[in-house]
Order: C-alpha cells, then sequence, then structure tokens
C-alpha cells in the first residue's frame, strides 16, 4: 500500500476521539458532582481467556469465559471533601469500620451496588456519546489516599477510586 494522505485522512472522518472528551456517572446514585469533579477514567478493557486441550501432542484453544478487571476513576478534591466523603460512607455501608459488619440495609449486593457509565463524547459539544460504557452492579473496593506536602504548591488534592463490578456493556 503506498503512502497517501488524503486515503489516511479519509478513514478519520471525524478527525479522530479525544481522550479529554468523555463523562463518568453514577446511575442509580444522586451524587451530582461526579461528572464534573472526575479528572481521569478509562474506556474497559475486555478480556477473554483461553482454554487449551491437548490432542495427541498438540495444543488446540478454544475460547474460555470473559474476566473483567477493576476499574479506576481519579477525582479532584473539593474542600467539601463532598465526593469523597460519599464515597467512604458508600464503602462503610458495606463494611463498617468498628465492625466490619454491613450498615447498609439489606445484606443483598443490590443494597451497595450501583451502576457507573463513562461517556466518551464528540468534538460537536453535543450531549449525545459516541460511546457508553455501562459498568453493572459497581462498588468501590478502594479509595487511595491523598498525599499531604507543605511542598506542593500551586495544586489541587485528587485521589483514585478503585471499582469491581460485575460485567460491562457498551451502547
Amino acid at each position: 500500500m503506498a503512502f497517501n494522505i488524503d486515503t489516511f485522512k479519509g478513514v478519520l472522518p471525524g478527525g479522530g476521539a479525544r481522550p479529554t472528551l468523555f463523562s463518568v456517572e453514577l446511575t442509580g446514585a444522586e451524587y451530582y458532582k461526579v461528572p464534573f469533579l472526575a479528572k481521569a477514567a478509562s474506556l474497559p478493557a475486555s478480556t477473554l481467556g483461553t482454554i487449551e486441550l491437548s490432542y495427541f501432542g498438540r495444543k488446540v484453544k478454544v475460547a474460555g469465559d470473559r474476566t473483567y478487571a477493576e476499574w479506576s476513576i481519579t477525582i479532584i478534591n473539593d474542600e467539601d471533601f463532598a465526593v469523597r466523603k460519599y464515597i467512604e460512607k458508600w464503602m462503610a455501608g458495606i463494611a463498617s469500620h468498628p465492625g466490619n459488619v454491613r450498615t447498609a440495609g439489606a445484606v443483598g449486593p443490590s443494597a451497595y451496588t450501583a451502576d457507573l457509565s463513562v461517556k466518551q463524547l464528540g468534538k460537536s459539544g453535543s450531549a449525545t456519546a459516541l460511546r457508553t460504557y455501562t459498568f453493572e452492579d459497581a462498588f468501590p473496593t478502594d479509595i487511595a489516599e491523598i498525599p499531604l506536602d507543605w511542598g506542593d504548591t500551586d495544586t489541587i488534592e485528587e485521589f483514585s477510586v478503585t471499582w469491581s463490578y460485575q460485567f460491562w456493556t457498551a451502547s
């Protein structure tokens, strides 16, 4: 295939998706600040396992089970600590600090899970997503530390949150 810039441009009619145009939402949770303060996220990976079978000394590979890696986002911290407090309270409802007991009401997962989504947005400025990935039955498993340092000037605090979920869907 010969080099042709017009052919290359022709396969990118939209100019390419931009990693800065995204929104993170907690569906089913009332928290309104997350889409504005979620500074970093990722579109999810997809892993399909492989099963190797032996047949007369030869390895035959067949598709195995799908697995889903944990998902992380980075949050900008405001002085009201609203998002961090919300996620800390969510985690405490799953397993309290003093007694390691569930305080979120019912014992089942529906009491402590919610759907999360990350939306890839386009350059047109439209609120309509190019692609939406929804993480079904998600819950926070890790809220990262926030380093404090007298020498760390001209910055705003950030922290990451890691989520487990059952599976993701794309639309």
